[in-house]
């Protein structure tokens, strides 16, 4: 999630931070709310951790907004979106190798970086000179399709001019495939009172691959207008929708509701405070990782995994609107909450399997988005899965041969 209005706001909230700090002064403590016991003993084992300064610059392009990331093994490449509408360069696709051992990560070397086209075959117009057609996209997720060249991202739509979410797959080399047509209830809300549907700057945030590969789980970031409030420092507020499509007929499979945590880095100054899911991963073939991250203006960002049976909810797509009463929201159970690593997360949006250890423990890989805020970093994170039983995650298709 990339928005003007929320992270203008933060950018100010870190300066003052930072300011405060430079006078001496201290900032006002307030414990969050308190997190699950589980919590103190994460299901995570850190690896290491990797910062690249923001202004960073590769092929041409400012490193930042990475919002999305994926690992193929045949080319041994992970590959990530930024969700950069023109600021900053043209929307477009990194390439990077990324190592690590039992106790190290290495700095990642990038190896290229794609500008993304329309399906026009254009590059996409920036914000600032929008065209007649085409959107601006808002990337924020990807998904390598095994066996290809291709991979599906997500937008979170364009809504001031009428673009709804998009689903798309692309080349490595940035050229447009195909559009996957998404259910009408994803479009923008209409002119009305109350407001209806999807909230902008908040929605297709997280892809997961299923583990055959013939379809895809699409996550939102926050509730649905008539779903319910956000989340705040006080409740978890109304779920958010996590959709399975067929990923060639586009066919919707079966849609959950997923509870999120309440604000757990609470404001300390005047500005946003945020929980919502960032992205979402498979885990065998009968799991998902679920990734939300929190922010708070003063108290900054946090990050916490759950991990979820989608047949513990019921199917909620033929519900206009969630209710407490006539769904059953997914089960879900902490794998770790990034803090008690050790480390303090940035705004960590992006999540991948990465090849397993020698003795073929599974591993973790996170990406932070920048926002190209020059107070925050491109933030990379690799951690040991320590899976509960009977099984130990889908990281070990990502051995290489």
């Amino acid at each position: 999630m990339r928005s003007p209005s929320a992270f203008s706001a933060a950018r100010a909230s870190h300066l003052a931070a930072l300011l405060l700090a430079l006078a001496g002064c201290t900032l006002p403590s307030a414990p969050p709310p308190s997190a699950p016991a589980a919590a103190l003993a994460p299901q995570l084992r850190l690896i290491g951790t990797a910062t690249v300064p923001t202004g960073f610059g590769y092929g041409g392009t400012t490193v930042g907004g990475l919002s999305g990331i994926d690992y193929d093994p045949a080319s041994d490449r992970y590959w990530m979106i930024s969700d950069d509408r023109g600021s900053d360069g043209p929307a477009r696709l990194y390439s990077a190798r990324i190592r690590y051992d039992e106790g190290r990560l290495e700095m990642p070397q990038f190896t290229s970086v794609q500008t993304l086209q329309h399906d026009s075959g254009a590059p996409y117009a920036p914000w600032w000179r929008p065209q007649a057609g085409m959107d601006r996209p808002d990337a924020e997720a990807l998904r390598w399709l095994p066996g290809t060249s291709t991979f599906a991202w997500t937008s979170e739509g364009d809504f001031g001019r009428g673009f709804a979410p998009q689903l798309r797959v692309q080349r490595s080399d940035g050229r447009f495939v195909r559009n996957i047509a998404l259910p009408a209830s994803f479009a923008p809300p209409k002119d009305g009172d109350p407001p209806y549907g999807p909230r902008g700057n908040g929605t297709l945030e997280g892809i997961a691959l299923s583990g055959d590969g013939r379809s895809l789980w699409l996550a939102m970031e926050l509730p649905w207008h008539q779903d319910g409030e956000r989340a705040d420092a006080h409740s978890g507020g109304a779920p958010v929708r996590i959709t399975a499509i067929d990923l060639e007929s586009a066919r919707v499979l079966r849609q959950i509701a997923y509870p999120l945590d309440a604000v757990w880095r609470p404001r300390l100054l005047p500005g946003p405070q945020v929980n919502g899911v960032s992205d979402i991963l498979a885990d065998g073939d009968d799991h998902l990782l679920v990734l939300e991250r929190s922010y708070g203006a003063g108290r900054g960002f946090g990050a916490r995994v759950y991990r979820i049976d989608p047949r513990s909810g019921s199917d909620t797509q033929a519900l206009a609107a969630l209710t407490p009463g006539n769904h059953r929201p997914v089960a879900k159970t902490l794998v770790a909450d990034l803090a008690a690593l050790g480390i303090t997360p940035d705004n960590v949006e992006g999540m991948t399997w990465g090849p397993a250890l020698p003795g073929g423990a599974c591993v973790l890989v996170f990406v932070s988005d920048n926002n190209f805020n020059p107070a925050q970093v491109t933030q990379f994170i690799a951690a040991q899965y320590l899976p509960p039983p009977p099984g130990h995650g889908r990281c070990a298709t990502n051995v290489l041969p």
